[in-house]
């Protein structure tokens, strides 16, 4: 499955990603703005482990994001459970060179017109930490609504911080 939009593409990972992902995402201004649960420092090792991963999901929730023809960044619905099965939580990073760009926009918009067009969802949310005003920027340029800030709920270097709750929903 390949979402396409001019020159943005969403596409599942191949192995020939390995090195290029393991090379974006090896970058403590990429980890600072996102969960611990990616490992810093990131090898080629971890890049492998994600990409079998990724290739394992039926249905693809996970992608590669390629612009002009080069990885540069990862997109992700994480679907929900029980009484929040038509619910996802959308996740995403973009290398360091291809910040501003607006590529994290466009990708943001793709993957939600698949998710609520493909996977049946209702409700598209995210979790920005409170000083990732890039991020927020682009979920509020892809429509997302600021639904509510979680006070002091994320621990991230050391610092507690808030989280800002973006919220889409199928019109």
């Amino acid at each position: 499955m390949e979402l396409i939009d001019k020159d943005l593409k969403l596409r599942p990972f191949k192995d020939s990603d390995k090195k290029k992902l393991a090379e974006l995402c090896n970058n403590k201004n990429i980890w600072d703005n996102v969960r611990d649960y990616l490992p810093f420092p990131y090898t080629e090792k971890n890049a492998q482990e994600f990409i079998e991963h990724c290739q394992g999901e039926n249905p693809q929730e996970t992608f590669a994001i390629e612009y002009k023809g080069e990885i540069v960044g990862c997109i992700g619905l994480v679907k929900q459970t029980d009484v929040y099965k038509l619910t996802a939580e959308i996740g995403y990073w973009i290398g360091e060179p291809y910040w501003g760009l607006g590529i994290a926009t466009n990708a943001v918009r793709l993957i939600t017109d698949y998710g609520f067009n493909q996977l049946e969802l209702v409700r598209i949310y995210a979790g920005v930490f409170d000083f990732n005003k890039a991020s927020q920027k682009v979920l509020e340029k892809a429509g997302f609504k600021l639904e509510c800030v979680f006070e002091k709920s994320v621990y991230k270097n050391e610092t507690i911080c808030d989280e800002y709750r973006y919220c889409l929903i199928k019109k």
